[in-house]
């Protein structure tokens, strides 16, 4: 299974930003959350959802092999990772990121959560 997004649904809420960070860090941090919205600008209410597409990339990239395929998700074993950042350089799409507070890369993992809560069909998921 995958998330879809459909960017032209997204109104710019966070709650998808929210839930992700209560379901994974239990607080609400959304500069902790696996998805990011870009606002484009001048067209006022124009979003675009962003979050990782499991391509693999960062798994081959790993040189401890920390990150894996569980189900349809590539998940990183804080245990293993030595927070060297060479999976956030080999990610395409640049959604993989570092925060202080956050003891390795932070990504997607395919929870569903912003899923569950998105009203607008923005990121839905497909089989």
């Amino acid at each position: 299974m995958k998330i879809k997004v459909t960017k032209e649904n997204c109104t710019g809420c966070k709650l998808c930003l929210q839930i992700c960070t209560i379901t994974h860090k239990h607080e609400i941090n959304p500069k902790m959350a696996a998805i990011t919205i870009d606002a484009h600008f001048p067209e006022p209410g124009t979003f675009e959802p962003r979050l990782c597409v499991q391509c693999g990339a960062c798994a081959q990239a790993c040189p401890v092999d920390a990150i894996h395929l569980e189900g349809d998700a590539y998940v990183i074993d804080e245990d293993e990772c030595t927070n060297c950042e060479i999976c956030v350089d080999a990610c395409p799409i640049g959604v993989m990121f570092t925060h202080p507070d956050a003891p390795t890369p932070i990504k997607c993992d395919l929870c569903l959560k912003c899923t569950e809560v998105c009203n607008t069909s923005a990121l839905t998921v497909v089989e």
